[in-house]
């Protein structure tokens, strides 16, 4: 099952990418924030809020996008770091990575690299990384503890995860998540906020916090019989030892 899922999720992103079109309407950043940006990072905005919100970056770190996309969160964290800081974004989704390398080499980041691979086993080395990223993508996966278990591998002793992420008011019915265009569609994939905070906890985090839920119906499509989704933004860290 893991398998067709991240097949669908695969599809259904890299038709996106192509295309040059968003699955999703509101807009999390403002006009503001995205200025300099290339047209079509905003355009693909694929996210669920604005994870950098809660991730309090500072000049110098090293930072990690799951599931980069067109590169977004990566191009606006690039400029919290600054030129002595780095960003990786991370994604499974050959056309996303080609877009947003492409936006990387026009703007001109140097501080900013993107990697092919899946965020249940990050191309990272163990204890690298200062701040965790994550718009929208967690949900998408089947097995969430080993994303949580890979972020506390290369997080730093002390670093910290900002996520943005859809989560449900309970379960869906077999024949929905049975459905795999739902769940590439952010949908069946979300789990019940205490079961995902729970993943988090096992994994080793602390002082996780949830800093806000938004009703999702802006977001994904409700139908009839589904459980209520929520629109989330979480932090939490490792621990300093």
């Amino acid at each position: 099952m893991n398998e067709s899922i991240h097949e669908q999720v695969r599809e259904r992103y890299g038709a996106l990418a192509r295309q040059g079109e968003s699955c999703c309407s509101p807009d999390f950043y403002g006009a503001e924030l995205l200025e300099g940006l290339p047209q079509e990072a905003g355009d693909l905005s694929l996210g669920c809020g604005n994870p950098l919100e809660g991730a309090a970056l500072q000049p110098g770190e090293t930072v990690l996008d799951l599931g980069s996309g067109a590169g977004i969160d990566c191009f606006l964290a690039a400029r919290a770091v600054g030129p002595t800081g780095r960003v990786i974004g991370v994604d499974m989704t050959p056309a996303m990575l080609e877009r947003a390398e492409a936006a990387r080499a026009r703007m001109g980041i140097a501080n900013v690299e993107f990697r092919e691979g899946q965020i249940e086993a990050l191309p990272l080395e163990a204890d690298t990384v200062d701040v965790i990223l994550s718009n929208c993508v967690i949900n998408l996966t089947p097995d969430k503890a080993p994303v949580f278990r890979e972020a506390f591998r290369v997080l730093k002793p002390g670093g910290r995860l900002a996520v943005s992420d859809i989560v449900s008011a309970g379960d869906f019915a077999p024949e929905l998540m049975a459905d795999r265009e739902r769940w590439a569609e952010c949908v069946t994939g979300a789990i019940p906020l205490a079961d995902y905070t729970g993943l988090m906890r096992e994994a080793g985090l602390v002082d996780i916090e949830v800093a806000d839920m938004q009703n999702a119906d802006a977001i994904v499509t409700i139908q009839p019989g589904m459980p209520p989704l929520f629109s989330a933004r979480i932090t939490a860290r490792k621990p300093q030892g």
